[in-house]
């Protein structure tokens, strides 16, 4: 409906200078929202307020003419009117909403489905977090935050991989094994000093207790740096298998698992900085490397490699990046965490100076995650945090309910998460709340069929019966879910669709709590049957989206 009137709008535009009413205008993007107030009408346009300054014109004159200029040829249009400074607001007729509930049905678990991306090939890497530690919170929304919105991007028309990209090169790595062979010996009986860069978790105990029980004390005498080399090799295939398995148990899988030390092997990152220094794109200062950087917006030129002759991430990235390119892909979405916020405009410059737009790399940030216990803060310390790891709170409050609630806010707003109201079965819980929508249309449809009254289809209802102004909000939120779709995978907003969730099921339920669906009316019954069912499909459609169960009883 949305694409409709923005179409009609572009033809007035069009008709309008053609006539002579209006100069020729860029009309790329015609803007058309739902208005926040429903007197205000279906759909709104600020087009006449944008045309202003070209036209010369008052923004409300040029709104006059766009309305005289309007052609409704689909008849879909209750009326127009001139709001404010010059906003059109459009009026749909009731009939062409109530339509609408035919094209669910038609549809059924395609409805929503766009082609906004054409088959587009798009890829998005998320999470990627450092074998070298289990996943916390943290990585956690960035995990639902990128694995919702390739489920978004597939659902509108995009060809979509996943991948995880394994920080497995460099000095974590190396500090890894140190970590793992320090607690070996400490558990053989040395007495020993931990460094600060090393790791001092359970999970490296329980690797070095592995090891020993595998192994024995042989690595006592073994040389130290072909040992830490062992041992940064086997820590990290644990702890990537045991990320794997948290991921998945979140309802996360990745189609590609790239590997930092593929880029070294290979000569990737040599390549690349090379022929960035045929370019002029790297200099040296005498002992370390630098990117100029600046030559594309940033604010200083970067290191690429040290004093020591060691790469930085930097330049791994840049090699990385131009790996994801020479593999075919129109568009890539790098999913990380805010604190890297810093880091956006030199890898942009990066892949500019290889010759890519830098549009193309969509790059979201995702804010911390505050977590509570019946709201007051959970300690986050990796040392005596109660909750740290993703692990912890899927054993506490679930699957559902940890993906809905890493999802109830943008990806770059501050979340807070509290166990408690995750964990309620009641209307606090977000996820209950829509979860409990579907399961209670579920059982109107169990309690009809239990009664003898056979579920209809559209062609056996008299749409014209549903005229309550819960009903008509309701089709009118049901007739925007393709819309909601095609905003949240242009925006890479998955909270779009938590939002639109908690919106369409507090009307259901307001309306059920009013209205009887099964009644002595048998052609409002069929009417009404028809309605929820329409609504069932729609909320398991959503919750499919956003990875989360769609419940047919609590």
């Amino acid at each position: 409906m949305k694409n409709k009137i923005a179409l009609l709008i572009e033809n007035a535009v069009k008709t309008s200078v053609k006539k002579g009413l209006l100069p020729e205008a860029d009309i790329s993007r015609v803007e058309v929202e739902v208005p926040a107030n429903p007197a205000h009408g279906d759909y709104a346009t600020n087009i006449a307020l944008m045309l202003a300054s070209s036209a010369k014109q008052n923004p409300r004159k040029i709104a006059q003419t766009l309305q005289a200029n309007l052609k409704d040829k689909e008849n879909i249009i209750e009326k127009t009117q001139i709001a404010g400074p010059g906003f059109i607001n459009f009026f749909i007729k009731d009939d062409v909403w109530r339509k609408t509930l035919q094209n669910i049905e038609e549809q059924k678990d395609n409805y929503g489905r766009v082609n906004t991306g054409g088959g587009k090939k798009v890829q998005v890497e998320f999470v990627s977090a450092n074998p070298t530690g289990p996943l916390h919170i943290g990585h956690a929304r960035g995990a639902v935050v990128g694995d919702v919105i390739t489920n978004l991007l597939k659902t509108a028309g995009y060809n979509v991989s996943k991948e995880y990209y394994i920080n497995d090169a460099g000095n974590q790595m190396n500090n890894l094994g140190k970590s793992v062979l320090l607690r070996y010996r400490e558990i053989l009986g040395e007495k020993i000093e931990f460094p600060e860069n090393c790791y001092l978790g359970d999970y490296i105990k329980e690797i070095a207790e592995n090891i020993i029980k595998k192994e024995g004390n042989k690595y006592l005498t073994t040389n130290q740096e072909e040992t830490i080399r062992s041992f940064t090799g086997i820590a990290g295939r644990i702890i990537l298998a045991e990320i794997k398995i948290d991921l998945r148990d979140f309802g996360v899988t990745f189609d590609e698992y790239f590997s930092e030390n593929e880029l070294y092997k290979d000569e990737s990152v040599n390549k690349i900085l090379e022929g960035l220094k045929k370019k002029g794109f790297v200099y040296s200062d005498g002992e370390t490397l630098w990117f100029k950087s600046t030559g594309f917006g940033d604010e200083k030129d970067r290191v690429v490699v040290r004093k020591s002759g060691e790469p930085t991430y930097f330049a791994a990235d840049i090699a990385y990046h131009q790996n994801k390119f020479s593999r075919g892909f129109e568009m890539l979405v790098d999913i990380w965490g805010a604190d890297h916020h810093g880091y956006m405009p030199r890898l942009w410059a990066g892949i500019s100076a290889l010759g890519h737009d830098k549009n193309k790399l969509k790059i979201i940030l995702v804010q911390l995650v505050n977590l509570l216990r019946g709201g007051e803060p959970v300690a986050m310390s990796t040392r005596s945090g109660e909750f740290v790891t993703l692990r912890k709170v899927l054993d506490e409050v679930g699957k559902d309910a940890a993906r809905y609630n890493f999802l109830m806010r943008r990806s770059d707003s501050h979340l807070d998460f509290d166990l408690e109201v995750a964990k309620k079965q009641s209307t606090e819980n977000p996820v209950y709340y829509v979860q409990y929508a579907h399961a209670r249309i579920c059982s109107i449809l169990k309690m009809a069929e239990e009664r003898g009254i056979a579920l209809p289809d559209y062609t056996h209802i008299k749409p014209g019966i549903l005229g309550e102004p819960e009903e008509m909000n309701m089709i009118k939120m049901m007739a925007r879910f393709p819309e909601i779709i095609e905003g949240a995978a242009r925006t890479l907003e998955p909270h779009r669709i938590t939002f639109y969730l908690n919106e369409l099921a507090g009307i259901f339920h307001s309306y059920y709590n009013k209205n009887k669906v099964i009644s002595d009316n048998d052609a409002l019954t069929a009417a009404r049957l028809f309605l929820v069912k329409m609504v069932r499909l729609i909320l398991q459609n959503a919750l499919n989206i956003l990875g989360v169960k769609a419940p047919e009883k609590m």
